[in-house]
């Protein structure tokens, strides 16, 4: 456990999110034993805090009324955006769910009785959270980044030597968080996934930045994930346009970074990219739908290559 002042803000957050603490539990919650829970109460007594003493088996305490912290002022909305964010915490990956949980409850003891009766009524079924990262692991690389410091790390699936880099821009995505550095022994920019990562301290020497290829971190882990380098920019590799037997409504659901344009007619126009033009068939396909391929020609010839392929399969199953 860290330092007592650390330890009785901790203590203090614990006794504001629920209502009654078992001596025993509360001791094992701050792994101390119940003799250092009973000084730790004392001396937020001493600061004024008032904390009740509970009669049973163990004992326990309770936090009296008036003793929270400073009055916060929020409007309405930024209630519900606290409560929101504070909420959707887990699907951030960055491991902080308890934390979060034990603010938001904190945060609502001081607000007005209608902002808590509001904040109560959100509800809303979270995002699955990818791997969780430790936050110790997200303060060091952070820190890493925004110092400007070689960082050195272990990497998980890569044997050797640890890889060392130049980190540049710490990016979320899809309840993951991503470092983009450039590998000093590959010599080249690199994407990592900072859950696979286990940093080596202490920090490098400082280092001059360099352009990353897309001009921030953000658009180049945006580049990485629809197949490109970085070096053009972004954007898939394979695009084509096609005319699908279905309206707007049914498509939309289905595309995260097409383009489409509703005809009117019950048929869709859609732009689509994929890693390969087979890849981008496969994807048409799900639709479970007619559609006709605009272009560009290689798309037409990526569909006679598939219907080859379907074709030999069906085959070989009625032999």
């Amino acid at each position: 456990m860290n330092a007592p002042s650390s330890r009785m803000l901790t203590m203090l957050s614990l006794l504001q999110a629920r209502r009654d603490w078992g001596g025993q539990a509360l001791a094992d919650r701050l792994d101390v034993s119940t003799r250092t829970v009973r000084r730790d109460v004392d001396r937020l007594r001493e600061l004024g805090y008032r904390i009740d003493a509970l009669k049973g088996p163990d004992g326990g305490y309770r936090l009296a009324a008036g003793s929270e912290l400073p009055p916060l002022l929020f409007d309405e909305d930024q209630a519900v955006a606290l409560s929101i964010a504070l909420q959707n915490a887990g699907a951030s990956g960055a491991g902080i769910e308890e934390a979060a949980a034990r603010a938001l409850a904190t945060v609502r003891q001081v607000m007005p009785s209608h902002l808590r009766h509001r904040v109560d009524g959100i509800r809303f079924e979270r995002p699955v959270a990818g791997p969780a990262v430790d936050p110790a692991v997200l303060g060091v690389v952070s820190d890493a980044v925004h110092g400007r410091k070689v960082l050195r790390f272990d990497y998980a699936g890569s044997e050797g030597a640890p890889r060392r880099t130049e980190p540049h821009g710490l990016v979320a995505r899809d309840a993951r968080w991503y470092l983009v550095a450039w590998d000093l022994d590959r010599d080249d920019w690199r994407l990592f996934r900072l859950d696979r990562l286990a940093p080596r301290t202490p920090a490098g020497p400082m280092f001059r930045p360099r352009d990353i290829p897309t001009g921030d971190a953000v658009s180049y882990v945006a580049a990485r994930f629809t197949g490109g380098d970085g070096s053009d920019g972004g954007g898939w590799p394979y695009v084509g346009e096609v005319v699908i037997d279905l309206p707007a409504r049914d498509v939309i659901p289905w595309v995260a970074d097409g383009e489409i344009h509703d005809r009117g007619d019950g048929t869709t126009r859609l732009v689509l990219g994929s890693w390969s033009w087979i890849g981008l068939l496969a994807s048409l396909a799900r639709f479970d739908a007619s559609f006709e391929i605009v272009g560009p020609p290689a798309l037409a010839d990526a569909a006679a290559v598939l219907s080859d392929r379907l074709g030999r399969a069906r085959g070989r199953q009625t032999q």
